[in-house]
């Protein structure tokens, strides 16, 4: 896994595309029958990009201070954003747009330094070659799950016709990797419809690694991706490897108007901390309007966390996961020397800030965005024993941040805990 990914810790994930026209649900809404298919594929007369530049756009991924994004080229409607000679479902054919958005994309990020990634259905619920085999090639003895959108008629698999429709996803792929410079990143969806043996891997993963050996495949390639991407629920415990969780700034993907449920810049920065203090990195979504301009809500939610990213920036970008939740009470994260420990204290403190097992002399404690020092002490402890006592750091509410408080605790050594019994470990073994 390439290092920049480990240390990114926020991307931008962009859910743009013709479903922005209605506010419907992107695919979904026309595969679950709450708009037909001709009223849904209509929108693509009224998708214009008309405010659309994409500076914009990655001037607000930096703002928000992420340093990775995630494009939607096409999603499992088949609608593709860029300039493909393979389909005739593309913005420049099919909409008053008559833009090539995957480069105006690319060249725009990839000018502000933020690394490129490419979502890409693998499914394309409008290619008449797609529903003509059934997932790992078995007949369903119930079929009343089986949509027309996705499965073959009248229990007719065809495997020439899928055979077909693969040669047809190798070939926009390839567009994808070879007409717009190094890509970083490629972010698949839609494996869950077909067996891994279908996608025809391992040899598809080769032939995608051809055109760029250093790009990282996300985990939607039938288990043969390169780390985890839980989507809208944060995993509860620490997941082992390289992860990413993606999320929505709402409970939607793309633009939709009737979606007022936004969660709040507190709760967005909240899901971002619990995510880098486990380790991951934290994909959140916006869905552009029609028009390319970003509703300002999602805006202001973007600058809200960037503003805390930047006071709090050491304890960001080059750390890694902290103190398991045992140890301590909230989220931490810790530098790579493990000579400084970052505490993220969520809420307003009684007592004090208590962290257990630590064996480690504290050299200095201070609030990270100011500097202030804060008083601590240790109580209790057998040190004949080897067993450390409570550390207490005294931070007084009037001292918190507005959304969140980080502490960095500095030692001489790197930081050693107490596992019990006698036994002394390292961090990393914790």
């Amino acid at each position: 896994m390439k290092e920049w990914f480990k240390k990114a810790k926020l991307g931008l994930f962009i859910h743009y595309g013709i479903y922005a026209v209605k506010g419907v649900a992107e695919s979904w809404s026309f595969y679950n029958g709450q708009i037909s298919y001709e009223d849904y594929m209509a929108q693509a007369e009224g998708f214009t990009a008309s405010k659309l530049d994409m500076k914009d756009w990655a001037e607000l991924a930096v703002a928000a201070g992420a340093k990775y994004a995630v494009f939607t080229t096409k999603h499992h409607d088949g609608m593709a954003l860029f300039d493909t000679k393979y389909s005739e479902l593309n913005i420049l054919k099919k909409t008053p747009a008559k833009r090539d958005l995957v480069r105006e994309y690319v060249e725009a990020f990839r000018e502000r330094d933020v690394k490129i990634g490419l979502y890409y259905s693998l499914i394309d619920w409008s290619h008449p070659d797609y529903a003509s085999v059934y997932q790992g090639g078995i007949i369903p003895v119930d079929k009343s799950a089986c949509n027309p959108f996705s499965s073959p008629k009248d229990d007719m698999q065809d495997e020439e016709r899928w055979n077909k429709f693969l040669e047809f996803d190798r070939n926009q792929l390839r567009e994808l990797l070879t007409n717009y410079g190094s890509v970083d990143l490629l972010w698949f969806d839609g494996d869950w419809e077909r067996s891994a043996e279908q996608w025809g891997l391992p040899e598809f993963k080769e032939y995608l690694l051809s055109f760029n050996k250093d790009i990282i495949i996300n985990s939607r390639l039938a288990g043969y991706g390169d780390y985890l991407t839980p989507e809208q629920g944060l995993p509860v415990k620490r997941p082992k490897g390289t992860w990413e969780f993606c999320t929505t700034i709402n409970d939607s993907w793309g633009y939709q108007h009737k979606d007022n449920h936004y969660k709040s810049a507190g709760q967005v920065i909240r899901l971002f901390v619990d995510t880098i203090t486990m380790g991951g990195n934290l994909l959140l979504d916006i869905g552009p309007k029609e028009d390319g301009t970003v509703d300002e809500r999602q805006v202001e939610i973007l600058k809200s966390l960037g503003n805390f990213i930047k006071e709090n920036e050491e304890a960001v970008y080059e750390t890694k996961a902290g103190l398991p939740y045992e140890y301590f009470a909230g989220g931490s994260t810790m530098s790579e020397d493990e000579k400084n420990l970052y505490l993220f204290v969520y809420d307003i403190p009684r007592n004090g800030i208590c962290i257990k097992g630590l064996c480690n002399k504290i050299k200095d404690v201070k609030i990270l965005e100011n500097g202030k020092e804060l008083a601590h002490d240790t109580y209790g402890g057998a040190p004949w024993f080897n067993i450390p006592g409570l550390t207490w750091i005294f931070l007084e509410p009037a001292d918190c941040g507005k959304y969140m408080t980080v502490l960095k605790v500095e030692f001489d050594e790197a930081v050693k805990l107490y596992e019990g019994e006698g036994a002394v470990i390292s961090h990393n073994e914790a």
